[in-house]
């Protein structure tokens, strides 16, 4: 089939990408570029040994995103496109409310226009907001700290309302826990623009001199060490759990939630310690006062992809550190 990868130059899509490609599907890729290369496209074409067709094209451009289903026969989308820094997100809220939730109305109505009407959207654990306790259940209310986070619970929300409106619909909604690691190769990996928001990246320039130090937020956590505890996922486990939801919405209509972790939680100093394990490289860290909004533990009960969609997470948090060092060591500038 053919489908269509809005954000798919950016680190969990490109992976994605990959492996749509291994399972021989026809994938065309929208990207802004706005937080990710155009090399990542020849890195995915380096990979895989075969051309995609690439659109530098604004979700919020409707006339950009008309043109690609225009020129191309697509049978379903692959949503990732979308701001996610959370800190940013506090800071510049309608930036985000109006990219991340206009962007997808846009997506919404020239997929409907064109008779497209299969998505996986790329929703997050943070819809869980601060009131649940782990693990996480997908029929557990939900909620959100942040700009961000709102985004994807009024997304689920909005989405699920589509296809209440038009039961022709098929939408399955990926709530992420916490993806780290890179390809095998050390072609592709996580690329952040600027200092990273996220663990692992920071601790991988740590750990080649890049930055000095990594703040750790709390060691007063109700944790096994006090640091916080969260559900790590490698990138490519998750890359083939929407290619398992993909196939899985292609035979029916409705709405469908899906967890995708590995139902176990690491802590930060665990992560920190594998790290150097696989760096053989000292990770310099401090401990300092917890963020606001920061809960001790986060970690999913992924039981309903293993029976659905018949997908577990492989890989463990040795394989996800020795990844990630992989893709630092071979591109310390990025790509």
């Amino acid at each position: 089939m053919t489908v269509l990868v809005t954000g798919g130059t950016g680190f969990i899509g490109s992976h994605t990408v990959v492996e749509l490609l291994k399972e021989k599907h026809n994938v065309i890729i929208m990207d802004n570029l706005c937080n990710s290369k155009l090399e990542a496209l020849h890195r995915i074409e380096q990979i895989s040994g075969q051309k995609v067709p690439f659109y530098q094209v604004d979700m919020l451009d409707k006339e950009g995103v008309t043109r690609i289903f225009e020129e191309n026969k697509i049978d379903a989308v692959i949503h990732f496109a979308g701001l996610k820094a959370v800190g940013e997100s506090v800071t510049i809220p309608l930036k985000y409310y109006h990219n991340n939730i206009t962007g997808t109305l846009t997506l919404c109505e020239v997929m409907a226009q064109y008779g497209v009407k299969k998505i996986v959207f790329s929703s997050s654990a943070t819809v869980y907001g601060m009131n649940n306790q782990p693990p996480y259940v997908e029929d557990m209310p939900t909620s959100a700290t942040n700009p961000y986070g709102y985004t994807k619970v009024m997304l689920e929300q909005i989405l699920t309302d589509l296809h209440t409106a038009d039961p022709e619909w098929s939408v399955s909604l990926l709530r992420y826990f916490n993806p780290i690691g890179a390809h095998e190769s050390g072609l592709i990996g996580e690329d952040p623009n600027g200092i990273p928001n996220n663990l692992l990246p920071y601790v991988s320039q740590v750990a080649i001199g890049k930055l000095p130090c990594l703040s750790v937020y709390g060691n007063d956590y109700d944790t096994p060490d006090g640091t916080g505890v969260r559900d790590y996922i490698h990138v490519v486990d998750l890359a083939k759990g929407h290619i398992k939801a993909l196939n899985y919405l292609m035979g029916r209509t409705g709405v469908e939630i899906f967890n995708l972790g590995t139902g176990k939680g690491t802590s930060v100093l665990e992560i920190v310690a594998a790290f150097e394990k696989a760096s053989g490289k000292k990770v310099n860290y401090k401990i300092v006062g917890r963020r606001a909004g920061d809960i001790a533990s986060c970690y999913a009960d992924a039981s309903r992809a293993k029976k659905l969609l018949g997908w577990v997470a492989e890989k463990n948090i040795d394989d996800m550190c020795r990844d990630g060092w992989n893709f630092i060591s071979k591109n310390p500038n990025g790509l």
